[in-house]
């Protein structure tokens, strides 16, 4: 009797001690219910828009929600390891790549922004009067002025990547700023050191008062809209893998998408992501 007394102690104090740990590594938790969801993205969760998604999630299914932060590239990894249950990433030949090799499922359009390339408002480069985004990047590279790169294999590093191999260029050098840090932390250095860095329209908004050294000086090239997907465990793959996939059907309801066009209003006087309805035209 003592000894199931005892090994039974031990199961909820080791259950404890591994819910412990795996809240260590999420940035945040949202719901108080028993269902637990961990989900990895980006921007999504440092500007706001998550809190708001997941909470009326955990609500509707007595839920608890963990969000690990993390790039695009980041969380398809952490997907891949069975280290979450879903995503929201902007990352579609990655993304493509996770559904064809079975280790993702339920690839779903939620929403998008668009990327803005910012820099000194004296715009050494005169990338204002470029066509093209990668005609802005070749006249950056060519007056070598300072240029941050996350360099994090995020959906905005691979972007970036994109643009400079459209534009023949393989960029190098010190005026190359490699931060391997996220998309705000970033765009808040490229104040400080008045380089040119393309962020999300977004964290744009979001954070622009705090760049008082920066001006928009690129944006409208359809190649920088920025399209988001959620997907998610395949059936069984992990404890959570079921309520991954109600999420993911949550973001596309209704309710979802009303706060997606929403989101931001109130805080910055104007929405900060578009719908899927918005986006499905770029797809």
């Amino acid at each position: 009797m003592k000894r199931s007394v005892a090994y039974a102690c031990s199961v909820v104090v080791l259950s404890a001690l591994l819910v412990a740990q795996a809240e260590e590594k999420c940035q945040a938790v949202y719901g108080h219910g028993p269902n637990r969801l961990t989900v990895a993205t980006g921007s999504p969760g440092e500007l706001g828009l998550l809190k708001v998604i997941a909470e009326a999630f955990a609500a509707q299914h007595n839920a608890t929600v963990r969000w690990r932060k993390a790039g695009s590239g980041k969380s398809l990894k952490l997907l891949h390891g069975k280290e979450v249950d879903a995503v929201m990433v902007h990352a579609p030949a990655a993304e493509k790549k996770a559904v064809a090799e079975g280790w993702a499922r339920k690839r779903t359009l939620i929403g998008s922004n668009e990327f803005y390339i910012v820099g000194p408002k004296s715009d050494p480069a005169a990338i204002a009067s470029a066509k093209t985004a990668a005609e802005a990047y070749a006249k950056i590279a060519a007056a070598r002025a300072r240029f941050l790169s996350r360099a994090d294999n995020s959906g905005t590093h691979k972007k970036e990547l994109a643009v400079w191999q459209k534009a023949g260029v393989t960029p190098e050098g010190a005026w190359y700023i490699q931060t391997h840090d996220f998309m705000t932390a970033t765009l808040l250095r490229a104040n400080e050191v008045e380089g040119y860095f393309m962020t999300d329209s977004s964290t744009w908004v979001a954070a622009k008062s705090q760049t008082p050294k920066l001006a928009v000086l690129f944006k409208g090239d359809p190649m920088l809209v920025n399209i988001y997907h959620a997907l998610c465990q395949p059936e069984g793959a992990t404890p959570g893998a079921a309520l991954g996939a109600q999420f993911v059907e949550f973001l596309a309801s209704k309710e979802a998408q009303r706060m997606f066009a929403d989101f931001g209003k109130e805080a910055y006087g104007q929405p900060i992501y578009n719908d899927a309805a918005y986006a499905g035209q770029f797809e």
